[in-house]
């Protein structure tokens, strides 16, 4: 993976203000956009613009691109088909309107498992719950950033229904032990749904071998527009009562799918896919996909190791979540600096064109449990596929500077 051919496919960081390049460290809000994405797009809305399920050519075009992207994210995410996955306008919307259908199969009394290192679009979906009954407990997130798994053991009994828990934290880069919570689901009977908006952009995806009955990523944390794409065990999605109209085609994929769905941009989530399988080999997407993803996390692990190195060497920064060489572990770290709130750490990193976050990005609870939404949150950086080793050295040079 050469840096230059890398970059070389996304427009964006071509740009400069005040003379300088732009650094965006700032992908595990979003990642930029490579111009085979932003192309696939614009040759939607230049040639087959139109609604589906009719009978001339540009809604047939239309039609056959849509399958076309759900088989693809099939691939992407190891799933049965694309039969499997639905489209939305993001997560959290898709999240709700599960959350409405499964609240309509149970009964009062009833319990969700959630946590509390949970991005709040998979948690507040199901705390709404609460109105109507149903028992909503949460587990407890420990001082290092990680979930307390023997709370996790005693919180799930003979009536949890759902376990809803992220696979990696968007704010710590925590990578949550799925296997043993899968294990635990299948004994409680419980069905398992999973946040994989974080973990999406970094590892390979297989949603079979995991097990999971629901999964839920973005596509414009890999690359792609801002779409929501929804996992559902095969068969399971027609069992629950979703809002629908009675002129939505009645069965899954399409009976979570509200309205006229954001086509052009679904034609860029299958170009965003397309983008990540040419790092790959193999003989069919899929193989090329698992491939790539691998080839990504071990150029990203490498930029995100030296990052975080450097980052123990600035004087009065404190560093949260596990520690960098947990096989598992995304590559986005969080921090604070003496005497200096994130924000005021990101307003001056911007004015050397260094792109990063400050707050509590969404992951409202944590930030609270370890007493730092108080203090304005952490300063937060993430690597992705287009990160320099370069720019990682101007990044560390500039936080010395404000140290």
């Amino acid at each position: 993976m050469n840096d230059a051919t890398i970059r070389s496919h996304f427009p964006s960081l071509q740009r400069q203000h005040n003379g300088k390049p732009l650094i965006y460290l700032d992908g595990p809000a979003g990642t930029q956009v490579p111009r085979q994405v932003i192309t696939a797009i614009s040759r939607y809305y230049e040639t087959s613009n139109a609604n589906t399920h009719g009978q001339f050519l540009t809604t047939h075009e239309t039609d056959a691109m849509m399958d076309g992207v759900r088989e693809k994210m099939a691939d992407f995410l190891g799933a049965e088909g694309p039969h499997t996955i639905s489209f939305g306008n993001n997560m959290t919307t898709l999240n709700f309107s599960l959350s409405r259908a499964i609240e309509r199969v149970l009964q009062p009394g009833d319990e969700i498992l959630i946590t509390q290192l949970d991005h709040e679009s998979n948690r507040g979906p199901w705390l709404a719950l609460r109105s109507k009954g149903i028992v909503v407990r949460e587990v407890k997130l420990l001082p290092d950033g990680t979930l307390d798994y023997e709370d996790f053991k005693n919180k799930i009994t003979e009536r949890t229904r759902l376990v809803a828990m992220g696979y990696a934290a968007n704010i710590f880069g925590t990578v949550n032990d799925v296997a043993l919570v899968r294990r635990l689901t299948y004994e409680a009977g419980a069905w398992l749904l999973l946040d994989a908006v974080h973990f999406a952009p970094h590892l390979p995806l297989d949603v079979q071998a995991i097990g999971c009955d629901f999964l839920l990523c973005s596509a414009y944390k890999f690359y792609g527009p801002h779409v929501g794409i929804l996992y559902a065990r095969e068969g399971l999605l027609d069992r629950l009562p979703t809002d629908r109209l009675r002129t939505t085609q009645q069965h899954a994929p399409y009976s979570i799918e509200t309205g006229t769905l954001n086509h052009a941009a679904i034609a860029g989530v299958g170009a965003a896919v397309d983008f990540i399988a040419t790092f790959g080999q193999g003989k069919t997407l899929r193989e090329k996909l698992v491939s790539a993803m691998q080839a990504i996390r071990k150029r990203e692990r490498e930029r995100f190791l030296s990052l975080f190195e450097g980052l123990k060497k600035v004087p009065g920064l404190t560093i949260y979540g596990p520690p960098a060489d947990e096989p598992l572990r995304a590559p986005t770290v969080s921090f604070t600096m003496k005497n200096k709130t994130a924000e005021q750490v990101c307003q001056t990193l911007a004015k050397e064109n260094i792109f990063a976050w400050d707050g509590h990005f969404y992951a409202i609870r944590a930030t609270e449990v370890l007493g730092l939404l108080e203090k304005g949150g952490v300063t937060r950086m993430g690597i992705s596929i287009y990160t320099t080793a370069e720019e990682i050295k101007t990044v560390l040079e500039t936080l010395h500077k404000i140290a």
